[in-house]
């Protein structure tokens, strides 16, 4: 049975202060957190280290938004595997639709993050998704294979017990629209099937495959309850304890 991983991805909101105050409301209720779920917070680098010294002993698990694929040097503004691990952090973001859009990341660069992260004991929580466009013109399944395979490229079957793909629809981030359960049950069964080829059946059934893309308490539970569907990368729902308590407690068996 594979664990419901729900992972809150802070974007560019809550400074220190702000941050602080939200891990301290959700820790208000951690002990009511369903034993099935894992629960990560991804907070801005600012508040990593914070954070992670909040966290000890916590069950509530710590993530980072992105990662640089060098180890150190003269990388103005990059955030290197060591500072995550130094912070506390447990698992890192890579590839998310915005970094595609707006940093113009390709599914080699992600995939070199990806391994850098795996070499350096971080696990990784890489995002896949097609745009508007490509949903009408129905080449979903291609856009999607296509940026699977790029940033699985290399990785042993080892490597994907440790990584998680969130599918993540571009058109549906911050839209408020959201795909089907139906829709994202069929990418994640497709995507489920692709790693079995991929690898085999016995890595693709381990591997926990999330979505993201408007996910909140109302359209939470009947997400999370698609065969496929292991979890969420959830957005704004993840920026008041409530809201994400709730979209945890929706992951619950």
């Amino acid at each position: 049975m594979r664990r419901t991983v729900i992972a809150g991805n802070w974007k560019m909101y809550k400074d220190v202060l702000e941050s602080t105050q939200l891990v301290e409301d959700i820790r208000k209720q951690e002990s009511s957190i369903p034993s099935n779920v894992t629960a990560i917070v991804c907070p801005p680098f600012t508040s990593l280290a914070i954070l992670g010294n909040m966290l000890k002993g916590s069950t509530i698990k710590l993530g980072a938004q992105n990662m640089s694929e060098h180890d150190e040097g003269a990388y103005t503004g990059e955030v290197s595997w060591k500072m995550l691990k130094s912070a506390n952090t447990e698992y890192v973001i890579l590839g998310h639709s915005e970094r595609r859009q707006y940093f113009k990341e390709t599914n080699e660069l992600i995939n070199l993050k990806v391994k850098k992260a795996l070499d350096n004991g971080l696990k990784p929580i890489v995002c896949v998704g097609e745009r508007l466009n490509e949903r009408e013109q129905g080449i979903t399944d291609p856009i999607v294979k296509t940026q699977v395979k790029g940033v699985l490229a290399g990785l042993k079957s080892q490597d994907i017990e440790r990584t998680i793909i969130a599918y993540e629809p571009v058109w549906a981030i911050g839209t408020g629209k959201t795909a089907t359960p139906q829709q994202a049950q069929d990418v994640h069964k497709m995507i489920r099937k692709l790693v079995a080829q991929l690898y085999d059946w016995s890595v693709a059934d381990r591997l926990v495959i999330q979505y993201g893309g408007s996910v909140k308490p109302e359209n939470a539970r009947e997400l999370l309850s698609q065969p496929d569907i292991d979890g969420a990368l959830v957005g704004g729902a993840s920026l008041k304890a409530d809201g994400f308590l709730q979209v945890i407690h929706a992951g619950k068996n």
